[in-house]
């Protein structure tokens, strides 16, 4: 693979990223699970046991949507930092569990830094992967993770996230406002690189708007933190500040009184972990079954 191939991504910066607590998931995420979990009747394999792939600000609608297909299913929560995790204990599991079916039992919740070996059915990784700085190596655990005949699900942003604001950025003179994202198609072949069979990947644009300038910078700080290596050296000034602020609000509006536009891409992923039976795609294969949804999907405009 190209050294330069996305993501251009620093790996400490990701790293402290990850470390640092995220107390409530972004609505982006949930609003991505949701996407996601309409595809969970497409899969017609058992789950036993599941991993909810370190979720941000414990993703609570994640889980809950995924429990509700899968209501007899452990869970195990994956968390680099599993001491510290904010949905570790039980009680907790329950407690959401009783507002989703209050007569049902609510299944067990582990909070582990590694599951072990072939552990899983299902793992379940939502808007995780575009923070990878070693995508092969994440990739690795995923499989290792996961049981014979196991499937994966994920979700990143794809490379025409954020194109508006890396417009403005370079308009100013200024280094990229995040780091490169990987294109659906690369996922796909480092799945079929990594072990993975019957890698389909599916790719839906959206656009959220926004009131004012400080708020869709509040929720851009909330979905994440500028990677790139290149990136601004220090912290900016006030000044500056104010600067970003009035560009975004010129440039980011069709018309005067019109809400500013981002754009997303997001790319979902799906893959199985072929059985010993059953021989996994040679190493530099293409990937061929890719299936592209290129709907554009406006968001009406959020309040700030």
């Amino acid at each position: 693979m190209p050294t330069d191939q996305p993501p251009t991504l620093d790996p400490v910066a990701a790293q402290r990223w990850a470390a640092l607590p995220h107390a409530a998931t972004p609505w982006l995420h949930d609003e991505v699970a949701r996407r996601m979990a309409e595809r969970l009747p497409w899969i017609r394999l058992p789950v036993a046991r599941w991993a909810h792939w370190e979720p941000l600000g414990g993703d609570a609608q994640a889980r809950a949507l995924v429990a509700a297909h899968y209501p007899d299913a452990e869970c195990i929560e994956v968390r680099a930092q599993a001491g510290q995790a904010p949905g570790a204990t039980k009680s907790e599991a329950k407690s959401w569990w009783r507002r989703l079916a209050p007569t049902r039992r609510a299944p067990d919740v582990q909070v582990l830094a590694e599951p072990p070996e072939g552990a899983v059915q299902l793992l379940w990784a939502n808007m995780l992967a575009h923070h990878a700085a070693d995508p092969r190596a994440l990739l690795a655990r995923w499989r290792r993770a996961l049981a014979p005949d196991g499937f994966l699900m994920f979700s990143c942003f794809g490379p025409d996230t954020l194109r508006e604001l890396r417009a403005l950025y370079a308009q100013c003179g200024w280094p990229p406002p995040a780091q490169e994202f990987t294109d659906m198609h690369d996922w796909g072949d480092q799945l079929a690189m990594a072990g993975f069979a019957d890698p389909v990947m599916d790719m839906e644009r959206i656009t959220l708007t926004f009131d004012t300038p400080a708020r869709l910078l509040a929720e851009l700080r909330e979905l994440g933190r500028n990677l790139h290596p290149q990136r601004f050296a220090g912290l900016r000034t006030p000044a500056w500040r104010r600067q970003l602020e009035a560009a975004l609000g010129e440039r980011l509006r069709e018309r005067a009184d019109a809400p500013l536009a981002l754009s997303f891409e997001l790319i979902y992923g799906h893959a199985l972990k072929p059985s010993a039976e059953r021989k996994a795609p040679r190493e530099g294969l293409t990937v061929h079954r890719t299936r592209a949804s290129l709907r554009e999907t406006p968001q009406p405009p959020r309040a700030s």
